[in-house]
C-alpha cells in the first residue's frame, strides 16, 4: 500500500507541476492545476502517515528514505506560506495599500492585479510540486 500511494503521490505532483507550468506560462488560472495539486498534497500526507505506521510496526529503511519522505510535507508548508504572501507582494509592488485600493482601480487594472496574484500563487505552488516530485523520487530510490 505504501508503494502504491507513493507512486500516486509522485505522479499527481508531477502532473500538477506540468499543468501549473503551462498555466503559469499562458498566464491563465487553472482549476485543474489546483485540484491536482491538492490531490497530490493529500497523497503525500497519506504516504507519510503510512510510512509512520510501517515504522511503528518495525519496518525500517535507510535514514535518507525518511528524510526524503518527510521533506515534501515541509516543502508544502513553506509553499503555502509563499502562496499566502503573494497578494501582499503584488499589492506592495504596485503601491497598493490593500484590497480596497484594488477595488478603486478601473476594472481592467483590477483584473490585471488579480491575474498577477494568481500567477504568483501558481508559480510558487508549481515549483513546490516539482521539488516534491524530486524528493518523492529520491525517497523511492533509497529504500534499503
Amino acid at each position: 500500500m505504501h508503494i502504491v500511494v507513493g507512486v500516486l503521490a509522485l505522479a499527481l505532483n508531477l502532473v500538477a507541476f506540468v499543468i501549473g507550468a503551462v498555466a503559469w506560462f499562458r498566464r491563465r488560472p487553472s482549476r485543474v492545476f489546483w485540484r491536482t495539486l491538492r490531490a497530490g498534497q493529500a497523497a503525500v500526507a497519506v504516504e507519510a502517515a503510512l510510512g509512520g505506521i510501517l515504522l511503528l510496526m518495525g519496518y525500517t529503511a535507510v535514514p535518507l528514505h525518511y528524510l526524503y519522505g518527510a521533506l515534501p510535507l515541509i516543502v508544502g508548508l513553506i509553499a503555502e506560506q509563499l502562496k499566502m504572501s503573494a497578494a501582499m507582494m503584488i499589492l506592495d509592488a504596485r503601491g497598493l495599500a490593500s484590497a480596497q485600493a484594488v477595488a478603486a482601480l478601473p476594472a481592467a487594472e483590477q483584473r490585471e492585479v488579480v491575474v498577477a496574484i494568481l500567477r504568483r500563487e501558481t508559480g510558487s505552488m508549481t515549483l513546490a510540486a516539482l521539488v516534491v516530485t524530486a524528493l518523492l523520487f529520491r525517497a523511492a530510490t533509497v529504500v534499503h
